[in-house]
């Protein structure tokens, strides 16, 4: 029993080791904030710099589920494949992804995490540029020919989110900022909050047709990876499919390139912060003297050592649970979202006479506006919730397990949902606002809060030369929470 329960009991590392924001610190001065022994200074445009990499990071993603609409019209003369691709498309993608994280984990002591992010990059730009180039071009391809195009593109694109969420996340350990790691947790909620947003204002911008059917749903999943957004409106346009999946691809490919460009100088900055660790080591510059290292690459890797999961899980158990937790339950909000109607929506009527609010007021709630700012009350609660660690006067991030209960005590939220008008059927609790703004805001604010505290957490449980594992381990229990969760939530599809 004594042996399970120190197991089981998180290990800090000692004040030789590491101490995590001591107060014996020299400043740069007010607009740096402080620094610490271990730590790069604050500085707003690094921390910019990461929020883009968060951008970048799910955006390519959340492109690819935003032109659900347009891939439809390329699977339109295969009713097996109309009616797979999108599940074809979630699976290929997850294990991808999934499978990318567990590789990468074990690949620690020769691991350049800068050329990670880097190589992920590329391919990004390259599979949209593919992408963006068969949105005009082989518009005749049979749907079969398409699908395996597609599912490539998607198994690529996985994989190289997987080197970016392990890269990114190990980077930003390294500079010691927690902050920098909550950057990318804001700049997934920013990618995460867009997509719907372009939704509802291309379904009010466009007039319906007397034929369409409103009631038809969105449906959409989110990853933070930490949080992404899959939405299918069946309101899209449909005179110009190709020209939004056009746009979608190559905005894509635009963020990308513009993600790899402003990376280059944090690389820079991170090589001088390693050189000055490294000539600070004593020991360290005697170890590297007598192993002849030549490059600063080399003497990076020298220092590191590897650390493997079950080491690092003794460390961040409750930390590592709660945020594996965290997007579990995160995964269900999708499945009742696309379901759950305005109370003031009525499919079956199109009266719009003043009565009834008028035309403008029955759009907001149609099921094409109204599922899409469901999403979008979600996502801006989730967001919210990652920048709020920069501003709150407290933090439980030294309380791991005060953590975990935060996990758990969200499950909350999932019977909530079931007081809403699920499939139009009629509300337990009839007010929108009621599931707006106490049901979905609530909901994603935690998710945001809890998935950036635990992120930023993690580097402060561990040895200063632990950190980058310490952030790819993380990013692996985020993405496996992912999994677990979208697999559970076929649980209440059938609701």
């Amino acid at each position: 029993m004594d042996r399970i329960k120190n197991f089981l009991t998180p290990v800090k590392a000692t004040d030789e080791e590491y101490e995590p924001l001591t107060d014996d610190s020299s400043t740069l001065g007010e607009e740096e904030g402080e620094t610490y022994p271990d730590q790069a200074p604050f500085s707003w445009i690094e921390y910019s710099i990461f929020a883009l990499i968060g951008v970048a990071m799910l955006w390519a993603w959340n492109m690819f589920l935003a032109a659900a609409p347009y891939f439809q019209t390329r699977f339109e003369s295969n009713e097996w494949i109309l009616a797979n691709s999108q599940s074809a498309i979630l699976s290929v993608s997850t294990t991808a992804n999934l499978l990318a994280l567990l590789v990468l984990m074990n690949i620690q002591s020769s691991a350049n995490y800068p050329l990670r992010i880097k190589a992920s990059l590329i391919v990004t730009i390259a599979v949209f540029g593919l992408l963006t180039i068969s949105a005009v071009a082989f518009r005749h391809v049979s749907a079969t020919t398409y699908l395996v195009f597609l599912l490539l593109m998607v198994g690529a694109s996985a994989w190289a989110a997987g080197m970016m969420q392990n890269g990114a996340f190990a980077f930003a350990a390294s500079f010691g900022r927690p902050e920098y790691t909550q950057a990318i947790m804001a700049g997934q909620g920013v990618a995460g909050i867009l997509p719907p947003l372009a939704q509802m204002v291309s379904y009010l911008a466009v007039p319906q047709s007397d034929n369409s059917n409103p009631s038809q749903n969105s449906t959409t999943t989110t990853t933070t990876t930490t949080t992404t957004t899959a939405t299918t409106l069946d309101s899209t346009p449909e005179a110009a499919p190709s020209t939004s999946a056009f746009i979608y691809f190559l905005t894509a490919v635009l963020i990308s390139l513009l993600t790899l460009l402003a990376f280059y100088p944090l690389v820079t900055r991170h090589n001088t912060l390693i050189e000055s660790r490294l000539m600070a080591d004593e020991d360290t510059q005697q170890q590297l003297l007598s192993q002849s290292i030549t490059s600063l690459e080399e003497a990076e890797r020298a220092r590191r050592h590897y650390v493997g999961p079950v080491q690092l899980f003794r460390k961040l158990n409750w930390i590592a649970a709660s945020v594996f937790l965290c997007f579990v339950v995160a995964m269900f909000f999708p499945v009742f979202t696309a379901k759950i109607l305005s109370v003031h929506d009525d499919p079956d009527s199109s009266d719009t006479s003043p009565s009834r609010g008028g035309s403008s007021t029955s759009s907001i709630f149609a099921p094409g506006v109204f599922i899409p700012l469901g999403f979008f009350f979600w996502n801006l609660g989730d967001l919210l919730g990652r920048v709020s660690p920069m501003f709150l006067p407290f933090s439980l991030r030294d309380r791991p397990v005060a953590l975990f209960a935060v996990a758990v005590a969200r499950l909350v939220f999932l019977p909530m949902y079931l007081l809403c008008n699920i499939r139009g059927l009629g509300a337990v609790v009839d007010s929108d606002l009621f599931y707006l703004l106490v049901v979905q805001l609530p909901f994603g604010l935690t998710n945001g809060w809890l998935g950036a505290s635990s992120m930023m957490a993690a580097g402060e449980w561990v040895d200063e030369g632990e950190r980058e594992a310490a952030g790819g381990f993380m990013s692996m229990c985020l993405v496996g929470g992912l999994s677990v969760g979208s697999l559970a939530s076929f649980s209440v599809a059938g609701i």
